[in-house]
């Protein structure tokens, strides 16, 4: 657990709350000001006495990712300061992190024996390595990763900003290299793509993963908490044989899917564990990740949730789909079996089952759907199957028109919406999704005005732009987390085999949104 501070008198309280979840503390010493850095020696060399964890420390300049910029020379300066203080038969760190042009200075200097400043050699059975990129993974990354090996350094630790879960491939590749050759290393894909790493990298030989304090305090992009970690993926209970299902979409950082199924396999005694993966280029996931005959790496997997924008272009890559997902041309759930993939549409029952407690019969209602995506098709399937006429609003009209002719709906254009005379209006768009679309709405308070019931199914948040419109407009509202914790419960039910806590599953997203 990395402790990022500013003050010296901050230390003690931050260092005792990362021992309480972590296994290892990362003191980042970057994160002092300048002028404090120079005067918490004694603090330092305190806590480094009294600590309950092992540590590390680290003195990272701004260009490997650091909170300042610091010159090569004072990083070799702190470095044998605190090499100076365990020479001194006082209890030192751990383990110290140095990147690897500092390292390959402090190697030259022990080939040498030059010890200019008597402040004691690299001790090399307590240095890390390390190497980060933070634009991408480096074509190279093969020859640094030897270069890096080649040192005496007692682990290397590589770490690169991924775009794409296939990014990932990479860094599992380097670890399982290092696993063959003896070398104890850390791997990890940086950002939101990167997320399996953090998770996985341990079980596939990894020394250790960073989770930090909160949301607040990470030191990397897509970096977890270690709460998270702990208690929502269980990580200390992930090997080799568990069973990997996950989300995958893009973004895919909103999402509650992982608290509601982890808390279903925890709830189960499954050994399985459910992790979103950020895919832009789907394609080449399926391809390269996930077919059996030609992933570049076995990861276990056993099954899919799929979400915008890849329920329809997922389809091509299937071996057989159900009829029904066949019919509404979207498949939101796969399930690996027998080396094949297998698409199911768990969204239209799951979408219908909400409004069946607001409607007696659906004869004679009239339904405005808001999109032309997998969602939109899911829910024009399900309401003419339940006996509503239908109507498709889209933002392009001419994109719509496959699906136009599949259901026989009229296409209208969203920009020029008029919803009077509906009695049901959906947004099966993302507008409104947490993150860079939420303050964005489909439709506003004027459009929806006589409209019986708005029904989002955008869930995070609870009380989107759309729901605030349509409360505006005297509308009657209806969220997506019902819809979201029925269609989870089909796919744990395809995934497992077994009937799943539904209750833990809901209490789990009430809790992950705050209204439980």
């Amino acid at each position: 657990m990395p402790v990022c501070v500013q003050r010296a008198s901050d230390l003690s309280e931050a260092i005792a709350r990362a021992a309480d979840l972590g296994d290892i503390i990362e003191l980042r010493l970057d994160c002092f000001p300048e002028e404090i850095l120079s005067q918490a020696s004694n603090e330092i060399r305190a806590l480094l006495k009294s600590r309950s964890r092992p540590t590390i420390l680290t003195l990272r300049p701004a260009e490997f990712g650091g909170a300042r910029a610091i010159s090569l020379g004072d990083r070799l300066f702190y470095r044998l300061h605190y090499a100076w203080i365990h020479s001194s038969g006082e209890r030192g760190t751990d383990l110290w992190d140095l990147e690897a042009d500092l390292a390959l200075v402090l190697q030259q200097r022990d080939r040498e024996g030059n010890d200019l400043l008597q402040l004691g050699v690299c001790d090399w059975t307590k240095t890390i390595c390390s190497y980060h990129d933070f634009v991408g993974v480096p074509s190279d990354l093969e020859q640094i990763y030897q270069e890096m090996a080649a040192t005496p350094a007692r682990i290397v630790k590589i770490a690169a900003q991924a775009d794409d879960a296939v990014d990932c491939l990479p860094v599992f590749h380097l670890l399982a290299r290092a696993g063959r050759e003896g070398r104890e290393m850390i791997a990890i894909a940086m950002g939101p793509a990167g997320i399996v790493t953090r998770i996985l990298g341990p079980s596939r030989g990894s020394f250790l993963t960073y989770g930090s304090l909160d949301d607040e305090s990470a030191t990397a992009p897509g970096q977890l908490t270690a709460r998270e970690l702990r208690e929502v993926y269980r990580i200390d209970q992930i090997d080799r044989q568990t069973e990997i299902t996950g989300l995958i979409g893009c973004p895919v950082g909103h999402s509650i899917s992982p608290h509601i199924h982890n808390a279903a396999f925890a709830a189960s005694n499954v050994n399985a564990v459910f992790i979103p993966f950020e895919v832009r280029d789907v394609h080449g996931f399926m391809r390269r990740m996930v077919r059996e005959s030609s992933r570049e790496l076995d990861l276990n997997f056993r099954g899919f949730s799929v979400t915008a924008p890849h329920k329809t272009a997922v389809v091509k890559h299937l071996d057989w789909i159900e009829p029904a997902a066949r019919e509404i041309g979207a498949v939101n759930t796969i399930v690996v079996q027998d080396g094949g993939l297998h698409g199911y549409n768990t969204d239209a029952s799951a979408f219908i089952d909400p409004l069946k407690g607001r409607f007696d019969s659906f004869e004679n209602v009239r339904c405005a759907v808001i999109g032309a995506g997998g969602a939109g098709r899911a829910a024009i399937f399900a309401l003419q199957q339940a006996g509503a006429s239908c109507s498709l609003f889209a933002r392009d009209v001419e994109n719509a028109k496959l699906m136009v002719a599949k259901f026989r709906v009229d296409a209208r254009d969203l920009a020029e919406a008029d919803f009077e005379g509906f009695d049901v209006v959906v947004n099966a768009t993302p507008l409104g999704t947490r993150g860079k679309l939420e303050a964005e709405t489909p439709a506003t308070a004027a459009q929806l005005r006589g409209v019986r019931l708005a029904y989002d199914l955008v869930y995070n948040p609870v009380e989107t732009q759309f729901i605030r419109e349509a409360r505006a407009a005297g509308c009657e509202t209806l969220g997506g987390l019902e819809m979201l914790v029925a269609q989870a419960v089909e796919q744990f039910k395809l995934w497992t085999n077994t009937e799943p806590d539904v209750a833990t599953m809901r209490v789990a997203a009430e809790r992950k949104l705050g209204t439980g």
